[in-house]
């Protein structure tokens, strides 16, 4: 770079005499004592002007430097990155291009939560910590002599809930949230007049039961897959059927139809969402932004097609509400493969992206492939995990894309570029090699502004997943998460090796980047590693070709028999699995790939295999989710997590209170069967790459059911004290007031700077802690109970959920009534404590004005747990015309029992307190 009008004394810039061979600059980072240069005497007296800095040229030769940064980005954008063949270096296609050039910037950054913010909040779980230590030794050293059984019980669960924030708590330490830079992401990997250089991804959509997940619903989500901002030749979407339902297959054929006009529409107006349902149930104006006159015409008419597609669609499933007695069949009139769910042959059919199908405007759609795997009678095909395992092998049989998105079918993608935010991670030249899967949050739609039962679960989702992701990465939720296919496969991150540091005549011996270190290495250890290379290649050529030949070297034979017990017997899967860059064999003819692929789903390929074990989803919990994160992030790789502006994907959640408790029991049942697993977090992984705090967040995400024994006897105690005049502290004195108050205080602003730097509202936070109390006295105990009778005595207890009512109106699921036994615990919590209030206020006005001081204390109390059962009470009495008999029957007579019982026993009164008086009357 050529001086522009600046004197030798005033240069900014030094640069050391070997490093200005004719090559551009770059700032270099050297250790301490690495590199001395001669310092600039400086006048402290002296303006700095006088030294060149702030002068007119030297603000002039910024100028200049920048400009020829912007004409170099222009002609990156213009050209495609063309550099015309210039031999000196400033080509742009130059790999020193300076890192002012937008294209070769990071493509994303963390963002830590400012210190104003996160500094507070640190202070303040410390400041707890000391607080709960003072707390406990107070309690610990006043027992309450007489309710002693009462006040161990409550310290018992006092502690446990301490233990549980504790592990709650500290994977918060460090949030950060991340931005992405999807132009950046353009100009690297998109040049104008080149083949798109972004990586292809699979897509996964798992459905089972088309009469509860309704085809409308999984259309939708494959139209909006098909319709991604993506290149369309680099996305695949695989529907899973574990149905083997004749209903979803034919559904999916009219959604591959209207695909071809849906899919243009979508991308010549770049609307969002991209799922016509909830597009044209928008409620704002659709002409907002919108200039081209053409745009209204065919709307309309696209949203005629819609509604003739939706009729369609629900003439199928009206049809297939009554099942012939022979079985559906096909077309051509031969019976349906999948007429039998549990015993069946696998089926694949491409719908889209093979036999020239197009668009109505003549363009490539994406591949569009129907998967069910095979089912046959005695094998344990391991629901969900296994489905998904088959997609994997079938995708990478067919197009083995290096990244897969797996969504369930009930969530769509609502943000057209969340593939791309995705891609800002994974292909991130610098960090991206180690990211395993970038997760998503989740988002719902159809949830009334109230949110009664925490479905949308902010708190977790904003909160605490940012609070992972600056750890170690965020846990797997199930859906919406980008994988990288190889960290499936269950090989280890790539470790950032250091060179070796050699020392040669030409620098000095402190330098690691001499000619030496390029050209010479040890000699043994150079002709083994040459040794195993070759083999792994002559392995791999064996492999793509078929196991023909592969008994030539008897050497290659043991690779190949340790790829087939890891992998399965399939020479075109092993192969796929040596490509990390994705891709499939060339010259293989479609239908042999095909004939491959239902090789690979056959009910026993897993058998004798680590699938389930190390590769794929994990088996041994119906929540694979955390299993499977968990398995990642104990081979050393990371995780991301990505908050769009426009939420990525939406999907639907049960709004009503049986389903919600429902699903809530299924996610803590996955949770105490890890808990009781060898992959339980507390003793599994050590010495891996999982890190402590990491750890800490998964022991918390497998032993939090636990907490439903001592939640429900914690939120007994307050009825207890009420009835029986007790109380579980003793006389409280000054110093006791001063530490019960700064614990609250404590757990107020904890709460409070969690809200502030996670963006929660205050009704989301509250909706999160009242929800907590409804799940833990009633799902988190049962699935306590299913799992211990599931895993130590190997009985499956379901507790299924019928539907008794409904009302109409929008939200009407809301107030739909479905009897389910997990309503019970919480209602005769409720019961019980409304029974102590009234209890304890009558007994207060008949004794006098002495009694009402300690009665505040327990009708705080007993009042706390009415107030987090609030929404499960309003449950009931919402639109409710009564309350089920069943249920206040149970409840009454559960609460009834208690009391009655409590007020003949009171195993917490000595006996020696009971003193007999002589009443004064002669009875004889």
């Amino acid at each position: 770079m050529k001086d522009v009008g600046i004197s030798s004394d005033k240069h900014a810039l030094i640069i050391p005499p070997f490093m200005g061979r004719g090559k551009r600059i770059h700032p270099m980072s050297f250790p301490d004592g690495f590199m001395t240069l001669p310092p600039r005497p400086m006048d402290p007296k002296k303006d700095l002007a006088v030294y060149g800095y702030g002068t007119v040229a030297w603000k002039e030769r910024m100028e200049e430097w920048k400009k020829k940064q912007n004409e170099k980005l222009q002609v990156v954008k213009h050209q495609g990155g063309n550099g015309g063949g210039n031999n000196d270096g400033d080509g742009v296609d130059d790999p020193d291009l300076p890192m002012m050039d937008e294209g070769r910037q990071p493509l994303s950054r963390k963002l830590p939560i400012s210190s104003s913010k996160i500094s507070p909040y640190r202070l303040i779980i410390l400041l707890r910590l000391v607080i709960l230590g003072l707390f406990f030794h107070y309690r610990i050293l006043h027992p309450v002599n007489d309710a002693y059984g009462l006040w161990l019980t409550s310290v018992i669960c006092e502690i446990w809930f301490a233990v549980s924030w504790i592990l709650d708590q500290f994977p918060k330490w460090d949030p950060i949230v991340r931005e992405t830079y999807l132009d950046r992401l353009s100009l690297r990997y998109e040049k104008e007049g080149k083949p798109s250089d972004l990586a292809d991804i699979d897509i996964f959509v798992s459905t089972v039961d088309p009469m509860k997940e309704p085809p409308l619903i999984t259309a939708n989500t494959v139209l909006s897959i098909l319709a991604v901002d993506y290149p369309v030749d680099k996305v695949a979407c695989y529907v899973s059927d574990d149905g083997a339902a004749m209903l979803t297959f034919e559904a999916l054929s009219e959604t591959s139809e209207f695909a071809r006009k849906w899919v243009p529409f979508c991308k010549k107006f770049k609307i969002e969402p991209r799922a016509p349902e909830w597009y044209f149930a928008q409620k704002l104006d659709y002409l907002k932004d919108k200039v081209n006159p053409s745009f209204i015409r065919e709307r309309r008419a696209m949203k005629r097609e819609y509604e003739e597609f939706k009729v369609r669609i629900n003439g199928l499933v009206a049809m297939a509400q009554k099942v012939p007695e022979d079985g559906w069949t096909m077309q051509d009139g031969t019976p349906w493969p999948g007429n039998n769910v549990r015993d069946h042959p696998g089926m694949i059919q491409v719908f889209l992206g093979q036999n020239g199908v197009r668009d109505i405007e003549g363009n490539l759609l994406p591949r569009l492939v129907y998967v069910s795997r095979e089912k046959r009678p005695g094998f344990d095909h391991h629901k969900k995990a296994g489905a998904m395992n088959a997609l994997i092998r079938v995708s990478a049989v067919i197009s083995n894309a290096p990244y897969l998105l797996n969504v369930d079918c009930d969530h769509y993608i609502n943000n057209s570029k969340a593939l791309r935010e995705a891609m800002c991670f994974m292909m991130d030249p610098t960090s991206g090699k180690k990211i395993c899967y970038v997760q998503f949050p989740q988002r719902f739609d159809g949830i009334d502004r109230h949110d009664r039962y925490s479905n949308r679960n902010v708190v977790f989702f904003d909160i605490n997943m940012k609070g992972l992701d600056g750890i170690q990465g965020p846990i797997y939720v199930g859906t919406g998460c980008v994988f990288r296919r190889q960290a499936l496969y269950g090989y280890d991150a790539p470790v950032k090796k250091k060179p070796p540091r050699k020392t040669c005549n030409c620098l000095p011996k402190w330098c690691c980047c001499c000619c030496r270190s390029r050209k010479k290495s040890k000699k043994g250890k150079s002709n083994k590693k040459n040794k195993d290379t070759s083999k792994q290649i002559y392995a791999l050529e064996n492999i793509e070709e078929g196991i023909e030949g592969i008994d030539n070297e008897k050497s290659s034979l043991m690779p190949q028999i340790k790829f087939e017990k890891k992998f399965g017997q399939s020479p075109v899967f092993i192969a796929s699995t040596l490509k990390e860059a994705g891709g499939v064999p060339t010259g293989a003819s479609t239908a042999s790939l095909l004939n491959e692929a239902i090789h690979v789903i056959s009910c026993g390929y897993e058998d004798k295999t680590d699938w389930g074990k190390e590769i794929g989803w994990i088996y041994g919990s119906v929540t694979e989710d955390i299993l499977t994160g968990f398995k990642m992030h104990c081979h050393g790789w990371r995780s991301v997590y990505c908050i769009p502006k426009r939420p990525a994907f939406k999907g639907s959640a049960p709004i009503n209170l049986s389903d919600r408790l429902h699903q809530v029991l299924r996610w803590a049942l996955g949770s105490v069967e890890i808990l009781l697993s060898r992959h339980c977090p507390i003793w599994y992984g050590y010495g891996c790459g999982l890190k402590p705090l990491e750890r800490f967040s998964y022991i918390n995400s497998v032993v939090y059911p636990i907490t439903s024994i001592p939640l429900i006897a914690y939120c007994t105690l307050p009825a207890i004290c009420l009835l029986t005049g007790k109380f579980i502290v003793p006389e409280i004195s000054n110093y006791a007031s001063i530490l019960f108050m700064a614990l609250f205080i404590s757990i107020a602003a904890t709460g409070i700077l969690e809200m502030q730097w996670g963006g929660v509202g205050i009704h989301d936070w509250w909706r999160n802690e009242q929800f907590w109390v409804i799940g833990g006295a009633s799902s988190h105990l049962f699935a306590l109970i299913q799992g211990l009778l599931k895993v130590v005595g190997g009985v499956n207890t379901n507790f299924t959920v019928t539907s008794k009512a409904a009302d109409d109106g929008e939200f009407s699921d809301l107030y739909l009534f479905k009897w389910t036994s997990l309503l019970i615990p919480p209602l005769t919590l409720l019961v019980f404590n409304l029974i102590g209030v009234i209890i304890g206020v009558a007994d207060a006005i008949s004794n006098g004005y002495e009694t009402w001081g300690p009665l505040f204390g327990k009708l705080f109390f007993s009042l706390w747990v009415i107030l987090h059962l609030y929404p499960f009470l309003k449950g009931f009495l919402g639109k409710q015309d009564r309350l089920p008999t069943i249920l206040l029957v149970w409840a009454i007579l559960l609460a009834s029992i208690f009391s009655l019982l409590w007020a003949r026993v009171n195993p917490f009164v000595s006996k020696g307190d009971i003193v007999l008086e002589v009443c004064g009357l002669d009875c004889n």
